[in-house]
């Protein structure tokens, strides 16, 4: 069997992972919370793809900095890590490359929060309730032609299947 793979060679050796990804959440006052999402075009891919936040960790960076530093470029937002996941593998298959997930709180009642200036022209900023995560990506996919992170799409699973019945026992078929 031939195997097609891609290796990252970006990865600083005092690096525990390549990069971060970020799971942002917007939180503002009679507002619904909000996951902070982007849209950029991705060459690999030829057409724009709905990601979280992302980026690659540099030289003698922490994983909570490069979150930070990334979301700010991206986004215009400034945030508080209140969590980071043990390295992670993107794609197993085909690719060495791993990453840190970064829980950001974002406090959109913060002056600098209200309106945030990216340093990115090229990545789109969207803004999706929490409450409406899978519903409101599904409608984002029948208007325009996108492809959706697996990871963000993972997330939007998880927390539709996590509302739907969070109090209910599985029942196995016997």
């Amino acid at each position: 069997r031939t195997w097609e793979t891609v290796k990252r060679t970006t990865r600083k050796c005092n690096s525990s992972a390549d990069g971060v990804g970020i799971f942002a959440i917007l939180k503002r006052t009679l507002h619904y919370d909000c996951i902070v999402l982007v849209k950029q075009f991705r060459p690999p891919m030829g057409c724009y793809c709905l990601e979280f936040p992302a980026g690659l960790i540099d030289d003698n960076e922490s994983p909570e900095a490069a979150s930070l530093r990334e979301l700010l470029e991206e986004t215009g937002y400034k945030g508080e890590v209140v969590g980071v996941s043990p390295v992670t593998c993107l794609d197993p298959g085909l690719s060495n490359c791993t990453t840190h997930i970064v829980t950001v709180n974002i406090n959109g009642d913060d002056q600098e929060n209200i309106k945030p200036r990216q340093q990115l022209e090229f990545v789109e900023v969207i803004l999706v309730p929490i409450n409406e995560f899978q519903k409101k990506i599904d409608e984002m996919l029948k208007k325009e032609h996108i492809v959706v992170d697996a990871k963000v799409y993972g997330y939007a699973m998880g927390m539709t299947q996590a509302m739907a019945k969070p109090n209910e026992l599985p029942v196995l078929k016997q």
